[in-house]
């Protein structure tokens, strides 16, 4: 069973930036595929980013590239979020998760674990 816990979430203006962070414990965080999603209200949740298990495949949503960068230190047990250049349309609840498997990690159905969340608000 593994635990998450998110970080680093809050209000801010846009064009400012927001790193977040996800601490993992009770499993081999080397061994998970890692991913953030995030889910507005009235939106269904979806993929901002994906970190595989080797920690150099990812994957970002369009609507975040060039902006955001995922990164995982598995020694700390720790998945990342670089936030730059923020846009109202980023807020959201952003929520970290962790998988088993060696698939594409973009899908939310290939998680197995997931954090409780941490409010990113961006004020125009």
């Amino acid at each position: 069973q593994v635990q998450l816990a998110e970080s680093g979430g809050g209000l801010v203006q846009a064009g400012g930036s927001l790193r977040l962070s996800c601490a993992a414990s009770g499993g081999t965080f080397s061994s998970y595929g890692m991913g953030w999603f995030r889910q507005a209200p009235g939106k269904e949740r979806e993929i901002v980013a994906a970190i595989r298990q080797s920690g150099t495949t990812t994957y970002y949503a369009d609507s975040v590239k060039g902006r955001f960068t995922i990164s995982r230190d598995n020694g700390k047990n720790t998945v990342y979020l670089q936030m730059n250049s923020l846009k109202p349309e980023d807020t959201a609840v952003y929520y970290c998760a962790a998988d088993r498997h060696y698939g594409s990690g973009r899908n939310t159905y290939e998680y197995d674990y997931w954090g409780q969340g941490t409010q990113v608000t961006v004020s125009s």
